[in-house]
């Protein structure tokens, strides 16, 4: 079946029950966070929870959500974070008799992220059915801000601080929406949805964008993990990938985006620690990507088991982009030192992989990316010479019908456009002399 068959349902919320609306109340100054959690239990079913337009609410602590069902958490208000480091990282500040009643009472969980029961995302939703997380489309009203800024800055030249909190986890969420989203300089790790599925996600904004020289890390636009997502009409302008589609996941459609400064639109990493791979059957079209890392990238670690099948991205602009066609099963944390030497042959496999209509410039001329925090740098390619369109770093007899058609690019410099493949790696015609050299199109890439 062809990806372009493929039907994501979108989810609504059903006016069959009688329906609750409960206001968010705030008290200036205060966290607001905790009058919520009090009043969760009471809202877990057929209620809108609406944080109100002209107001901004203090989320001094994070909220672990209850299992959902038809609830609408609606954020016509402004969310702020705290804005200390050093509150988020440390420990409680309330008794740990209220604590203990409150994760027994509700089962919600309030934590600083340093401490042992902090979910890990500030707001983090358990599970459900029918549930919608929505913004406002007011440009100045509807946005979280996650005061990443001191974050980077105090992290500037290292890969990250400790204990630092991810953003939103859309979890076990069956039939989702998440809409009209603006997260302002979030701290990293922005939305997750593992293990949901039939969601559909549009016209979010994340701005993780530095105004110094620090680089904000970690700063992932959307995680997507679980069956039968659509996810359209976004905007990311952050520090990594814009799009990443983790294990497990199927029938993924990525289209009509906008992605700058991060690290491209990637399918992994998987086969780590010679974990078993699965991710089928995903669509990445029509998105704009500006000044990034990478276009479209798939990675596995060497180890790896399992397979990632029929997989393509299309219609993808790119300029200002390194590279814009990046293959490897050659994967490892650069940042521990060189690429380890390994007699493990297993790697996980790839099959059905197509790059179709990519147009665009590729950044030759020398720089230094923000995330670069070694020596050589991360994500340098041995060999290669910086004009290559597309990089396959694969290993023999684990790649199978791999394709890049109408590819068409020039170098910034107005050298020739390159490319990098070893033809002992695949099994056809993959659109291009399969060298280390010139891009020269074959047959198959017409």
């Amino acid at each position: 079946m062809r990806l372009s068959q493929l039907f994501v349902t979108a989810a609504c919320i059903s006016t069959t029950f009688a329906w609750n609306t409960f206001t968010v109340a705030h008290s200036p100054g205060q966290d607001d966070t905790p009058a919520l959690v009090q009043a969760l239990p009471d809202l877990a079913a057929n209620t809108s929870i609406v944080f109100k337009k002209g107001v901004t609410y203090n989320l001094f602590t994070p909220i672990k959500f209850p299992v959902l069902n038809n609830v609408e958490i609606v954020i016509e208000g402004n969310l702020t974070y705290p804005e200390d480091i050093a509150t988020v990282q440390g420990a409680l500040s309330w008794d740990h008799k209220l604590w203990n009643a409150t994760e027994t009472v509700t089962g919600i969980y309030l934590a600083y992220a340093g401490h042992q029961s902090f979910p890990g995302s500030w707001l983090t939703f358990s599970g459900g059915n029918n549930v919608t997380l929505r913004g406002s489309t007011d440009p100045q009203w509807g946005w979280i801000d996650g005061h990443g800024q001191a974050w980077w800055d105090a992290a500037r030249g290292t890969s990250g601080l400790a204990n630092r909190p991810h953003g939103i986890a859309f979890s076990k969420i069956t039939n989702g929406v998440i809409r009209d989203m603006k997260l302002w300089k979030p701290v990293a790790w922005n939305f997750a949805t593992s293990g949901s599925s039939n969601l559909h996600v549009f016209n979010n904004r994340i701005h993780a964008v530095s105004n110094s020289d620090a680089f904000p890390f970690n700063t992932d636009g959307f995680s997507a993990g679980g069956q039968n997502m659509l996810f359209e009409k976004n905007v990311v302008q952050n520090g990594d990938d814009c799009l990443t589609v983790g294990n497990g996941a199927k029938n993924i459609v990525f289209r009509d985006s906008y992605c700058q400064g991060g690290h491209g639109l990637s399918i992994g990493s998987l086969g780590k620690g010679g974990q078993i791979a699965d991710v089928q059957n995903v669509m990445i079209e029509n998105v704009v990507m500006v000044s990034t890392l990478y276009g479209a990238r798939f990675k596995s670690w060497t180890g790896g088991n399992g397979l990632a099948r029929n997989i393509t991205w299309k219609n993808i602009a790119f300029h200002d982009v390194p590279f814009p066609i990046y293959v490897t099963q050659n994967y490892w944390d650069q940042n521990t030192g060189p690429m380890p030497n390994s007699t493990n042959l297993n790697n996980t496999h790839i099959q059905d992989f197509l790059f179709e209509n990519f147009v665009g410039d590729i950044k030759d001329t020398p720089y230094v990316e923000g995330s670069c925090v070694t020596d050589p740098c991360w994500y340098s390619v041995p060999n290669a010479t910086g004009k290559e369109v597309a990089i396959l770093d694969l290993y023999p007899g684990t790649a199978s019908n791999i394709r890049a058609e109408d590819i068409f690019a020039r170098t910034q410099s107005g050298a020739s456009v390159a490319v990098m493949c070893d033809p002992k790696t695949v099994d056809s015609d993959v659109g291009f002399k399969c060298w280390d050299g010139t891009f020269i199109r074959t047959p198959g890439g017409l």
